[in-house]
């Protein structure tokens, strides 16, 4: 039995990887601040002697009773509305939060992953994305706190690797979806899917002709543990390659919904980027890794979450 950190385990995805790795059989030691993250998450785990909840921010360090094994670090709001509401802690995150979980893998020689991002990729002007692409992002841009905050945490992997030995996973997530996400995510999945269900108009930033991937959350989680358990220490693109335009992912939603939404169209916010594709061929030969979940399969269980909960306050 191996004992695992998970940072921003009360978060979405961070709820759904503690729930896989507990199922395996691990004890898992959830670690949030619950700025986005939720205790309603992980409520059924509370009780089970396989799971210890610790409300703690990584910023501040994080000193572990047992032995740690394994560290997943998804400690840091990832949607825009939320990385911006404070942009300095969000850097911090991404840097002081990220030498203290480093110094944790160093001091109980654990293997670390790091949960990175397609935002590293800013704007792309290559498409699809390779992790081979250095990318084009605007470093004092209103994004930069997290694309900037993400590509520090990487070269800090690097770099504790280089000269600690420390070892390191990467993965660099592309827009994930599911249940468990908060009504007020702030992202096209969950903004549309309640303007829908509630039937208020639906909201598409600029002519919605930017492309986005999306990716179902047990695709992704079963991407993570197999990324941790393999022996490539390379950044590794996770992401569903199936491409949207965001109008047409908004029709999509309205008509898995039942809605009778009608479109509205509002500015684009500055540095949205124009297309977002991954490239998967290094998950696909080094982890054998695909997306198994349709987007249509994977919406309407979405969607069917978020019926449950649109009257709630979450």
């Amino acid at each position: 039995m191996s004992t695992i950190l998970v940072t921003g385990g009360a978060g979405f995805i961070g709820s759904h990887l503690c729930d896989a790795l507990v199922k395996q059989g691990n004890y898992v030691i959830c670690v949030d601040n619950l700025f986005t993250g939720s205790k309603e998450n992980i409520t059924h785990l509370l009780n089970n002697p396989l799971f210890e909840f610790v409300e703690h921010d990584i910023i501040n360090p994080f000193f572990a009773d047992k032995k740690i094994d394994q560290i997943y670090n998804l400690a840091c709001p990832a949607s825009p509305i939320h990385y911006q509401f404070n942009a300095i802690r969000t850097i911090k995150a991404n840097t002081l939060g990220v030498i203290n979980m480093l110094g944790l893998a160093k001091k109980h020689k654990a293997r670390i992953l790091q949960a990175s991002t397609s935002e590293v990729y800013g704007d792309p002007l290559v498409h699809p994305q390779v992790e081979t692409y250095f990318g084009n992002v605007n470093s004092f841009g209103p994004r930069s706190c997290y694309d900037e905050g993400k590509r520090v945490a990487e070269s800090l992997f690097f770099e504790y690797n280089k000269e600690h030995n420390v070892d390191i996973r990467i993965a660099r997530i592309f827009n994930t979806y599911g249940p468990k996400m908060s009504k007020n995510d702030g992202r096209v999945v969950s903004n549309f899917i309640v303007q829908a269900l509630e039937n208020k108009e639906v909201t598409v930033y600029g002519a919605g002709s930017q492309t986005r991937s999306f990716c179902f959350v047990s695709d992704l989680v079963a991407g993570l543990v197999a990324l941790m358990n393999s022996d490539v220490s390379v950044p590794v693109n996770l992401g569903n390659p199936e491409e949207y335009t965001v109008l047409d992912f908004a029709k999509k939603i309205i008509a898995l919904s039942g809605a009778s939404s009608k479109i509205v169209f509002n500015t684009l916010p500055k540095d949205d980027p124009c297309k977002r594709k991954p490239d998967i061929s290094r998950a696909q030969q080094m982890l054998a890794w695909n997306p198994a979940v349709s987007v249509d399969e994977g919406l309407k269980q979405t969607i069917a979450y978020f019926k449950t909960i649109t009257n709630s306050k979450s």
